[in-house]
C-alpha cells in the first residue's frame, strides 16, 4: 500500500526543500486596545467613587 504524503526527512534534498518553504504568515491582529483602556478606566473611575461615597 503505498503512501500518499513523502516524508521530509526520507533525503536530504526533500528535507532541505522542507526547511526552506516559507510559512503562511498568520494576520496581522489590527484590534486596538483603546476600548480597553476605556472600560478599565470607566471601572477604576466608578471604584473610586463608591470608595467615595463609603467614606463620607
Amino acid at each position: 500500500m503505498p503512501e500518499t504524503q513523502s516524508d521530509p526527512s526520507g533525503n536530504t534534498e526533500a528535507f532541505r526543500a522542507f526547511v526552506h518553504t516559507p510559512e503562511p504568515e498568520a494576520p496581522v491582529a489590527t484590534a486596538s486596545r483603546l476600548p480597553l483602556i476605556i472600560g478599565a478606566a470607566a471601572v477604576v473611575v466608578v471604584l473610586v467613587a463608591v470608595a467615595v461615597w463609603l467614606a463620607g
